[in-house]
């Protein structure tokens, strides 16, 4: 499929903003930039409850909202990280996908915001990521979960640290429901086919993803660490139940293709689904293509299959 219309718009209007170059520019500068991305996320649908504090984290309290979709008091539940390579994102511009998604899988969905690079480098956004796991299924009857019955998700970046929190929550013995991996950054192969053929005029470029991974890691000491770049664990037997989504036109397209055959060879049950016609980004872009809402809907039929298993 060639790409959507609503994706050439944005391509468009992209390029008509004359935006500079993330690397070109103070992180700073790009941050406020990106608060405009809001506008894209659209209205929010209605829900239960939706509630905003602070869980401990390791070195700082992390800010948490929580999308609860019933009054239940035993619910399934979804821990969010967002995407933004890192270094970029926040809550708000996920409030619209994460209304719908709770609402749609009957999950209670805890969106963390994770301390950022380049001031906090890995290992300090995985560290919280997976306290947050373990806060969480420490104090379920508090937020009103299955300590059973968690799963972990992200976009992007975000969809980095979900892989990697399931990678060790399996090294710790620590049970997760699922794994929904967003077209996740999983390895620092830049001559996979898609970082070749998407490397610039789709939004996402491949130099800005290796400004990203260089932000995050910080030199080569972690390359080798599946923590940080999941595709290089020792082995991927025994993993969570993975949820795959990917956007066609994506540098990062290769890296979610290769890492789902990495799990399925080892056994890992895997639903891999690709959007034609979308770009890296599409899936929290409510207001801007019907394939956000589809994606959305996708996965809570998906998550509800494993949760009620």
């Amino acid at each position: 499929m060639t790409l959507a219309p609503e994706m050439v718009k944005q391509l468009n209007d992209l390029k008509a903003a004359g935006l500079p170059d993330i690397w070109e520019v103070p992180v700073a500068v790009t941050r406020e930039q990106s608060q405009a991305r809001v506008a894209f996320n659209g209205p929010a649908e209605a829900i239960y409850k939706v509630e905003n504090r602070f869980i401990p984290g390791p070195t700082a309290d992390l800010p948490v909202r929580i999308y609860r979709p019933s009054a239940e008091k035993d619910a399934p539940a979804l821990i969010y990280f967002h995407g933004g390579g890192w270094v970029l994102g926040f809550l708000d511009i996920y409030d619209a996908a994460l209304h719908r998604l709770a609402n749609q899988s009957g999950s209670v969905i805890i969106s963390v915001n994770y301390q950022k690079a380049p001031e906090h480098p890995f290992p300090t956004p995985f560290y919280d990521c997976f306290a947050t796991l373990q806060y969480v299924k420490n104090h379920a009857e508090k937020f009103g979960i299955n300590a059973n019955l968690i799963g972990v998700a992200g976009d992007s970046a975000g969809g980095n640290l979900a892989a990697a929190v399931a990678l060790r929550a399996r090294d710790e013995e620590i049970s997760l429901a699922y794994q929904l991996l967003v077209y996740p950054a999983t390895a620092l192969d830049f001559k996979t086919k898609s970082y070749i053929e998407y490397a610039t005029e789709y939004g996402l470029t491949t130099r800005a993803m290796q400004w990203f991974w260089n932000q995050y890691l910080q030199g080569d000491e972690h390359d080798q660490n599946s923590y940080a770049v999941p595709a290089t664990a020792y082995t991927f037997k025994e993993l969570a139940p993975a949820i795959i989504i990917t956007a066609q036109y994506d540098p990062l397209i290769s890296d979610s293709e290769d890492y789902a055959e990495k799990l399925k060879s080892a056994g890992v049950d895997v639903t891999y689904r690709e959007f034609p016609g979308m770009l890296h980004g599409f899936f929290a872009t409510v207001a801007v293509t019907p394939s956000s809402p589809l994606a959305i809907d996708f996965c809570a039929q998906e998550i509800r299959k494993l949760v009620s298993n």
